[in-house]
């Protein structure tokens, strides 16, 4: 069986921290061998890190969502850089723009952008990112913060197919969550089929946006093992071939990663 990594999940978050044991054991006995669990706040970090480090096939992140809008502690470049010199971050995030929930000027979150790049720049560590409903100032920010020399991954997928080339050109990622298994996603199965295989990558997104046949219920990285065939399915590949992909893509990605 080929072992396949859950891209983008929350294990700090308290409906999987609280059984953090029973997490690894079915990420286990599913065939996942690893997960990145991405930073949203600065102040939560800690707690991760600490569960990062106790979980040889876990990684983490360290960055500021963009929709907390007034956070204990604003994340400056020195900040998001001393916190990624910990050998187990192996990369900014999640970061990057979300017009849906807030509204009014919102610079503040695009300056928070442009600080995550720019530390990203300078520790050579990709970016994870949130993108909805901005994508136009995502991919215009990205390139001009020259975001592209360290690449990254426009995680839990959502846009369309010309954002996925956008962000292609970029030279980033795309990475699918349990989202693309839902019936009503026609267009994300078709931006699905099209991304090469070789910048591909899935997610759980956990505890949020759990999979088919589980949707409704607390997500768990395990469940990654559903969005990868999905995703197999619609590609008409086997599993193994899009988790030996998917694999692939992720450690070459996220260059400071150890199997």
């Amino acid at each position: 069986m080929k072992l396949l990594v859950d891209s983008h999940c929350h294990i700090d978050f308290p409906e999987l921290a609280a059984d953090v044991p029973g997490i690894l054991d079915a990420m286990r006995r599913h065939g996942v061998g690893w997960a990145l669990c991405a930073g949203v706040t600065l102040e939560r970090f800690p707690a991760m890190l600490g569960i990062v480090r106790a979980a040889p096939e876990l990684f983490a992140a360290v960055g500021v969502h963009p929709d907390t809008e007034e956070p204990t502690r604003e994340a400056g470049v020195d900040d998001l850089l001393a916190l990624a010199d910990d050998p187990k971050v192996i990369a900014i995030g999640e970061t990057g723009l979300d017009y849906y929930r807030l509204k009014g000027d919102l610079e503040w979150q695009r300056e928070r952008f442009r600080t995550h790049i720019r530390a990203a720049r300078i520790c050579g560590k990709p970016l994870i990112i949130h993108c909805r409903a901005a994508a136009a100032d995502t991919v215009r920010i990205l390139a001009e913060e020259g975001a592209g020399r360290v690449g990254g991954v426009f995680h839990c997928f959502t846009e369309s197919a010309e954002v996925a080339r956008q962000a292609l050109d970029l030279g980033f990622h795309v990475s699918f969550s349990g989202i693309v298994t839902f019936k009503n996603a026609a267009g994300l199965k078709d931006v699905a089929r099209q991304v090469p295989l070789d910048r591909l990558l899935v997610e759980t997104d956990a505890p949020y946006l759990a999979p088919v046949p589980h949707r409704g219920k607390t997500n768990q990285p395990a469940w990654v093992r559903h969005v990868a065939e999905e995703i197999a399915r619609l590609r008409e590949l086997s599993p193994e071939a899009l988790a030996e992909a998917t694999t692939a893509n992720f450690f070459r990605l996220f260059r400071h990663a150890r199997p």
